[in-house]
């Protein structure tokens, strides 16, 4: 998500507060978020995929996924 998108998306919420948007401005803003959460989830997804646990005894082990 580049620093251009993250603008653009705080532009459209503060025209929806304050003036209204239009259909057109709507949808945009709609495929923004969903980019947004996508890439925010990929993000925590990888940094979940490379924790280690270090156990008293020394061994390093990494998190089971949950189902």
């Amino acid at each position: 998500m580049t620093d251009a998108k993250l603008q653009r998306i705080n532009e459209l919420a503060r025209k929806a507060k304050s003036e209204g948007l239009t259909p057109a401005e709507t949808a945009e803003r709609d495929k923004l978020r969903k980019e947004y959460i996508a890439a925010y989830r990929a993000s925590l997804r990888a940094q979940l995929e490379n924790i280690v646990v270090v156990e008293p005894d020394g061994s390093e082990h990494k998190l089971p996924r949950r189902k």
